[in-house]
């Protein structure tokens, strides 16, 4: 074992020199990859890339051993120690690809050398540094920058900017839809509530019922996605069917706890405007009081305002009968919901002072859903609960 440093140290352990850590931590990993001829697949996206890569590696799995993202080690520093821990066991690897400006997905892509890329959605996360949508979907589509005839990209072809992606030429494109005619299509969705959904597709040409046993129509898109890369590497459709149906999402995601008598929808592992909605239509399924807290949607710039005072609305279309908000931004979706007409909006200046409030607030059998970006650390806000 030796430290990589950027200065002479003094001890009597190996040390190497470098001029950048972080870059030659990327070297390496590039290096050590390379050592390994194992299906390598990435994943990105503004919404949902974390749970397509649970679903994925679930799939996956089910056929070859394969190593997945953990957690959030998705950057310049997490991707290379999740490579490292690739070993001659393994024939496939599920790689987790996160970004905030352009530049990154290139440099991660050249360290993985995926042979399928997966893009789930252009949303607003990171618009603060990447300008726009259109910004966002460039720097996403980094990931299929060096591909060829032998690489496979697949996209959510719902998505208005990613539908453009369906046009690129020199390697395999699939789509994947709910609305949008595409390759795989979801039909006949049932929303079964916390119980999870239902939809029909198909898989070698014949159809199939599947059941995702976690909340949320947005899983569907997840699932399809999933599908497409299991038929790209010849997985049977029952081993792909039974990789959906018995996933585990990562901790923090979508998690639905009982406590005493409430019903805890933990999701504070990060937060979006889109992941918002999608948690607030499933909040609605519950036919209890539903409780919203609400955090702060960080790295959101000067649309920070407008994008959280969007989000109010939609706490009043999905019913919410009380909406909690901590933090500086998170106030504008209390202003939102108020001017919606909500009977019951409360603010906390931040995380903390919402965690001395909250078992003044919620009463018993409530349903309570909990989101935040990840720095507003609305753990602590389930665990006082708890």
């Amino acid at each position: 074992m030796a430290v990589l440093c950027e200065k002479e140290i003094s001890s009597n352990k190996p040390f190497v020199v470098v001029e950048n850590t972080q870059k030659a931590l990327g070297q390496l990993a590039k290096y050590y990859k390379k050592k390994f001829k194992i299906k390598t697949v990435s994943v990105t996206g503004s919404v949902g890339k974390t749970t397509t890569k649970d679903m994925l590696f679930s799939v996956m799995n089910t056929q070859y051993h394969t190593l997945k993202t953990e957690g959030n080690f998705n950057n310049e520093l997490g991707l290379p120690l999740t490579i490292f821990k690739i070993n001659s066991s393994h024939e496939a690897a599920v790689l987790e690809m996160g970004m905030s400006a352009f530049g990154e997905i290139s440099y991660l892509s050249d360290i993985a050398k995926p042979d399928v890329a997966i893009i789930t959605n252009i949303g607003m996360s990171h618009i603060e540094n990447l300008g726009s949508q259109e910004g966002i979907f460039k720097a996403k589509t980094e990931i299929c920058e060096n591909f060829n005839q032998d690489n496979l990209l697949i996209v959510n072809a719902d998505d208005k900017y990613l539908k453009k992606a369906l046009e690129f030429k020199g390697f395999n494109v699939i789509g994947y839809g709910i609305e949008t005619e595409c390759d795989y299509m979801a039909r006949d969705i049932e929303n079964l509530g916390l119980g999870g959904t239902k939809f029909t597709t198909s898989i070698y040409n014949r159809d199939y019922r599947i059941h995702i046993k976690v909340p949320g129509v947005h899983n569907v898109y997840n699932a399809l996605a999933a599908i497409i890369c299991g038929v790209w590497y010849n997985i049977s459709p029952n081993r792909i069917v039974d990789g959906i149906e018995n996933f585990s999402l990562t901790a923090m995601r979508m998690s639905i706890e009982k406590v005493g008598s409430y019903t805890l929808i933990n999701d504070c592992y990060n937060s979006s405007p889109d992941s918002v909605k999608a948690a607030l239509k499933v909040l609605k399924t519950q036919n209890t009081r539903k409780v919203a807290i609400l955090g702060d949607i960080l790295e959101m710039g000067d649309y920070a305002k407008d994008a959280h005072y969007k989000l109010g609305k939609e706490v009043v279309d999905n019913n919410i009968d009380l909406l909690i908000t901590a933090g500086e931004n998170a106030k504008y979706i209390a202003d939102g919901a108020r001017d919606s007409g909500i009977k019951e909006a409360i603010s906390f200046d931040d995380t903390n002072a919402l965690v001395e409030n909250i078992k003044k607030l919620i009463k018993e059998n409530d349903s309570i859903l909990i989101k935040a970006s990840r720095g507003m650390h609305f753990e602590d806000v389930v665990n006082e609960i708890k």
